[in-house]
Order: structure tokens, then C-alpha cells, then sequence
């Protein structure tokens, strides 16, 4: 489950990650009910089996049950797991599979539980795998000018759609060789390669969020925690 809301006096509005379906958005009826089989089994971060009817753009959830125990999530982990459902809930399309990427988010979400000081490289990873799921093919290996392999000491602009390109300026789209490298190698052992990419997937990911402020980052910056 990324996300839920209440509807009517009884009911839920549910957004759903499934491996199969994708993003989907459902109808739990009666789900806050006090006899409702689906009270306290619609939760975050929770592994659910699960069925629905219907054909519209809303379908009905007529069954959900737990397909493991819920992932021990806390602290930071904890928000970092919203932050991971939000940008899944904002930028995929609805009722398209994407099959990797719920394996890759499976994957998140247990490197977040037992990996809790290790949060930063996790959600890096994952903004990387997303934006190969999105379909961004962005070459790092290769100067987009030259075609020449990228220089681990030169600095490289990059310019949407159209990757990097050597260049000599510097400002928030320049980027080093040696950073590009260990983007393609998803390696961000390093502190400052790891800084470079957040700011990578900062850029990257701002065309499909649009100008709405994502609530997961305004939560961080509540706690004082950074993302």
C-alpha cells in the first residue's frame, strides 16, 4: 500500500504498488469499520495478497490479507519508506506493470529495515532504478558531444534529454567523470559522489513531479533530518 485516505463515513481510497498490475487505485468499502476484515491490514510497507473487481479507473478491493509480517521500519528508515511510496505513487502511470521495479522496491524496503545507517545510498539506488523504469536513458559512460568515453578528471554539463557534454562551466549541472562512472556502477560508497548523485536525481526527477512539492521531504525537513 503507498497511500490511503478516508471516503465516506466507513470506506478507504487506496493507492497500490502491485507486481503485475502496477499502480492501481482502489475502493476498500466499509475498510474502517469496526467488523470490516480489511481494518488493520491495509498498512504501509506491509507484503498483502490481494484481490479486486471492476474495469473503471477505480476498482473495488473485495479481499487483502497479509503476505508476510510488516517490515520493521523506524526513525528515519520510517520516512525514508514514505518518501520511496510517494514518488512511486506520483510518477508511474496507473495499471502499467513495471515488474523490476516492484522487485527493486521490495529490495528497498528491506535494505531500509536492516540497513538503517545506510539509508542515503539505499534511496539513491532506488531513484536510479526508477528513472530506468521511467524509460530515462541517460548514457554516463560516454560524452554526449564526442562520444568519447567520459574522463574521470573532466567536468561534464549535463543538458536534459540529451545527456553530458564536456564542458569547462560549473554550476549545479556539472558533474565530474569520476561521479558519472559510479552513477552507471550504482557505487556511492563515497561522500561526495554521493552528495552528486542526490543532486543528480534531484534534477532528473523534477520533469515528472511537476511543481508540487513532494510531503515526504517537507515531513524530513520537520524533523530536522536530511533526505
Amino acid at each position: 500500500m503507498l497511500h490511503r485516505k478516508p471516503y465516506s463515513e466507513t470506506s478507504l481510497l487506496v493507492d497500490l504498488f502491485t507486481e503485475e498490475t502496477g499502480r492501481l487505485a482502489v475502493l476498500a468499502k466499509g475498510a474502517r469499520t469496526k467488523r470490516s476484515p480489511l481494518k488493520g491490514v491495509l498498512q504501509p510497507f506491509t507484503p498483502l495478497l490481494l484481490r479486486w473487481s471492476g474495469r473503471g479507473e477505480l476498482k473495488i478491493l473485495t479481499k487483502a490479507e497479509p503476505a508476510a509480517i510488516g517490515l520493521p521500519l523506524e526513525q528515519i528508515a520510517l520516512f525514508s519508506g514514505f518518501y520511496v511510496n510517494e514518488l512511486i505513487d506520483r510518477v508511474l502511470e496507473k495499471e502499467t506493470p513495471y515488474p523490476q521495479l516492484f522487485q527493486d522496491y521490495l529490495h528497498c524496503l528491506t535494505q531500509l529495515a536492516s540497513q538503517p545507517n545506510q539509508v542515503e545510498p539505499v534511496l539513491r539506488r532506488f531513484e536510479f532504478q526508477l528513472l530506468q523504469a521511467l524509460g530515462y536513458g541517460v548514457d554516463f559512460c560516454h560524452c554526449a558531444g564526442s562520444g568519447e568515453w567520459v574522463d574521470e578528471n573532466m567536468t561534464y554539463r549535463y543538458r536534459e534529454e540529451r545527456g553530458f557534454f564536456a564542458s569547462l562551466i560549473k554550476d549545479n549541472l556539472t558533474f565530474y567523470g569520476r561521479e558519472l562512472l559510479a552513477f552507471e556502477q550504482r557505487e556511492f560508497h563515497d561522500p561526495s559522489i554521493l552528495q552528486a548523485a542526490k543532486r543528480f536525481t534531484r534534477i532528473a526527477l523534477k520533469p515528472y513531479l511537476g511543481g508540487k512539492s513532494l510531503k515526504s521531504r517537507e515531513l524530513f525537513l520537520q524533523q530536522g533530518l536530511k533526505k
